[in-house]
Formats: C-alpha cells, sequence, structure tokens
C-alpha cells in the first residue's frame, strides 16, 4: 500500500491584496522572518514527517467518511490499501488559457468565454475560464498533485505547461479563507480522507504557479504575443478607468465653482 503522502505547510490569507503582482492571485503570504531575501508573493513550504497510515486506520479513516458523505460520492477501498473517490477543483484562473484554434470541446464551450482581446494565432486561441468553474475528478489513494493538474488541463484540451499551474488546499480558520500550496508529490485523496467530506473544511483550487518570478522560457512564441495584446488592452482600459475618474472630479468642481459665482459675495 502506498499512501506516504508528504504534507506541506506555509498558508496564506486573503485578508491583504498585492497590486502589481504579474501571474499571482493577490494574495499576502506569510513570510518566514529569518529568510535573508523573502519573497512578496510566494509561500514557502515546511516539510513535515508524518507516519504512513495502517491499512485498518485506512479502513476506519474511509468508514467514518463514507458515512457522512450524503452525496453518494463515498471512497472504495480495495484489496491492495489503495482507495478511489472523488474531490471538487474549483478553477480559479486570472489568466487566459490556450487551446488548439478551431477545436471547441463541450466541456469548453459550455465553461469559458472566449478572449476577443486575445489574437488567435495559427494553431492556438486564447479563453478565460470563469472564476467560480468547478470539475468533479474520481482518483485514486496514489494520484498526485501533478496528475490531478495533467488531467484537468487534458479534460480542458488546454495546451499551456502543467508547470504555470498549481493546485491549493483551501481551509477556514479563525474567520479566514487560507490558501496552502500543495506539492506536486502530495496525494489530495488523502487529503480528502483526513479532512472529512465537508468542502467547508477543506475545498481544492487550481490556480496559476505563484513563482515569485515569471519563466518566461516556458511560454511560446504565440502565447508570449496573446500576453502582450492582453496587457496592451489592460492598460488602455486602466487609463479610461482613471481618465473617468478624473472627469468626474473636474465635472463637479466646475458645477462647484458656478454655483459659486452665482452666490453673492
Amino acid at each position: 500500500m502506498t499512501v506516504d503522502c508528504s504534507m506541506s505547510s506555509g498558508y496564506c490569507s486573503l485578508d491583504e491584496e498585492l497590486e502589481d503582482c504579474f501571474f499571482t492571485a493577490k494574495t499576502t503570504f506569510f513570510r518566514n522572518a529569518q529568510s535573508k531575501h523573502p519573497s512578496k508573493n510566494v509561500c514557502k513550504p515546511v516539510e513535515e514527517t508524518r507516519r504512513p497510515p495502517t491499512l485498518q486506520e485506512i479502513k476506519q479513516k474511509i468508514d467514518s467518511y463514507n458515512t457522512r458523505e450524503k452525496n453518494c460520492l463515498g471512497m472504495k477501498l480495495s484489496e491492495d490499501g489503495t482507495y478511489t473517490g472523488f474531490i471538487k477543483v474549483h478553477l480559479k484562473l486570472r489568466r487566459p488559457v490556450t487551446v488548439p484554434a478551431g477545436i471547441r470541446p463541450q466541456s469548453i464551450y459550455d465553461a469559458i468565454k472566449e478572449v476577443n482581446l486575445a489574437a488567435t494565432t495559427d494553431k492556438r486561441t486564447s479563453f478565460y475560464l470563469p472564476l467560480d468553474a468547478i470539475k468533479q475528478l474520481h482518483i485514486s489513494s496514489t494520484t498526485t498533485v501533478s496528475e490531478v493538474i495533467q488531467g484537468l488541463l487534458k479534460k480542458f484540451m488546454v495546451v499551456d505547461n502543467p508547470q504555470k499551474f498549481a493546485l491549493f488546499k483551501r481551509i477556514h480558520k479563525d474567520g479566514q479563507v487560507l490558501f496552502q500550496k500543495l506539492s506536486i508529490a502530495d496525494c489530495p485523496l488523502y487529503l480528502r480522507l483526513l479532512a472529512g467530506p465537508d468542502p467547508e473544511v477543506l475545498s481544492f483550487v487550481l490556480k496559476e504557479n505563484e513563482t515569485g518570478e515569471v519563466e518566461w522560457d516556458a511560454f511560446s512564441i504565440p502565447e508570449l504575443q496573446n500576453f502582450l495584446t492582453i496587457l496592451e488592452k489592460e492598460e488602455q482600459d486602466k487609463i479610461q478607468q482613471v481618465q473617468k475618474k478624473y472627469d468626474k472630479f473636474r465635472q463637479k468642481l466646475e458645477e462647484a465653482l458656478r454655483e459659486s459665482q452665482g452666490k453673492p459675495g
């Protein structure tokens, strides 16, 4: 039985936002005070040693899990000690994904909106996935985070490099929503089993990989061209927002001046 799934710590809070963080989810992270060069937008995991559970412990946990699961999505234990079950992954991608041009599978057509501002290349097209999209996966206890990410990308026919994405576990603690980036070797179903079926206790979120530094070598030329187009459109939108803001201020000042001119001194 292989259930030796490494656990990591390093939570990040959504209470504060970091502006101008490229390819990040705009989150503030608890940083190691002893670090000489702490990163502003990277959660550094701390490895913890954990004894692998015995077969009897796994069976007891699965029985307890299934008694609390109300949606007929229980786990099943195999004779070899492995087990299968379901996890739900929330897709919260702030940047568009890339799919082959001209291919619009049902799963993508229903769930995403084409990015008009991103140029379609000869072979690829960019899309925005809705922030609230949820995908349910049937996996085994040996399925790793890396395999989950690759499976999700394959499901949606996304051709982006899997290293651009990361799987996070989301929990509620002390009235806050906290995210923890999972290692690619972690086993999500094992984490689901430990936490129980309640999504308020634990849920999984797919986001852009927060590396602190953008690894431009991982992008293809068409992707980089699309990003330039997107950034130019975002820049123009920002300029228009600022212009509208100051146009309103100017209008209010002019109205105030006209009113003051009509009053006796």
